[in-house]
């Protein structure tokens, strides 16, 4: 007997009593929950809510996020990471406006096409956003589905996606799609969590293979971690007539657009291999000294990093493409990764104070 309709109507039940109040969802504005979707990749749903906010504040429609400045873009996402979903969102942006008359496209093939639009986000927005049928597969239903029907198969490899997808696809009720799919995410974001799932809680447990077997946190089966590399980092603040000299970062690649203080990485004495990196990196020669601003710790995605910054003078430099000196007070106003504002927010004080 097929006891996926049963599973399924319990779900939407459970949903329909406990879910969650947040301010894209039954909005009724399909850009709102673009915005969102690609916010709550990578990112916790109670950091997204502020800068949702802000941004709809700020951007209120497709047009109005069109014709916005880069810099005022990332200036808005500061503090969210993964830069390349703002400038992606910013793209696609101008494609619908120009492209779409400004109005986001329904169908799950026609979002995928965007940038920054990948099979899960084109599936949540035509679902969530227009009420298609479209299945929607991202960390949350993985690790439900996984727990309900018991896949051994390892996250991320091709033979699991194919099995996920497959589940997804096949268990879809017609006609809910939208909402099935944001109740597979609350229950993964809150009774099927990753560590001390709450079983006891679930609506469903009675069809959770992995439950019945005892081996719930046992699944989803993942990749063994690789080893996380941590590297030094040397940053030359160089100061003049309240001044600070910036860089702004190539657009592709990590933090693109953004702007941080001259920086490489360094062996040994962070202060010692100072002038050399900055050389190397930015064609600036700079008098490096051993004034220690602050000392920053960050981890990335698959390193960390500890950056150690300096207060210096520059000598001589024989590159003016993307460097820019920029007052101290006015720093707020340029977007920097976690980093560099830390090391702003130490300088801004004591600028003031000379």
């Amino acid at each position: 007997m097929n006891k996926m309709p049963e599973l399924a109507s319990k779900l939407l039940a459970w949903y329909h009593q406990n879910k969650r109040i947040l301010p894209w969802r039954d909005s009724g504005n399909p850009y709102a929950v673009w915005v969102s979707e690609i916010m709550l990749q990578q990112t916790r749903v109670d950091t997204v809510i502020a800068y949702f906010e802000r941004w709809m504040e700020k951007f209120p429609t497709i047009e109005k996020l069109a014709d916005a400045d880069e810099q005022d873009v990332l200036n808005l996402w500061e503090g969210l990471g993964y830069y390349s979903r703002a400038r992606n969102l910013h793209k696609a942006a101008k494609i619908i406006a120009k492209e779409y008359r400004g109005e986001l496209p329904e169908s799950a093939q026609e979002l995928i096409k965007l940038p920054g639009i990948g099979r899960y986000t084109a599936a949540a927005i035509s679902s969530m956003a227009f009420g298609h049928d479209a299945a929607a597969l991202d960390g949350n239903i993985r690790r439900v589905y996984a727990r309900i029907f018991n896949i051994d198969a390892v996250v991320g490899t091709k033979e699991a996606e194919t099995i996920f997808w497959d589940l997804v696809e096949d268990h879809l009720p017609e006609g809910e799609a939208g909402d099935y799919n944001q109740a597979l995410m609350d229950l993964g974001a809150t009774i099927c969590t990753p560590r001390s799932p709450k079983c006891e809680e679930c609506p469903v447990q009675e069809f959770c293979k992995s439950y019945m077997l005892g081996i719930q946190e046992m699944r989803p089966v993942r990749k063994k971690k690789k080893k996380v590399h941590h590297h030094i980092h040397a940053a030359a603040v160089i100061v003049e007539d309240g001044k600070v000299l910036l860089a702004q970062r190539p657009q592709k690649g990590l933090l693109g657009g953004m702007w941080e203080f001259l920086n490489g990485r360094v062996s040994g004495d962070p202060a010692g291999g100072l002038a050399d990196a900055i050389w190397e990196g930015y064609q600036v020669k700079i008098h490096a000294g051993n004034n220690l601003l602050t000392k920053v710790d960050h981890a990335y995605t698959h390193f960390k990093i500890t950056e150690y910054a300096y207060v210096c003078t520059m000598l001589e430099s024989s590159n003016k493409e993307n460097l820019h000196w920029v007052a101290i007070e006015n720093l707020d106003d340029y977007p920097m990764g976690k980093v560099d504002r830390e090391i702003a927010k130490r300088l801004q004080p004591l600028s003031m104070k000379n």
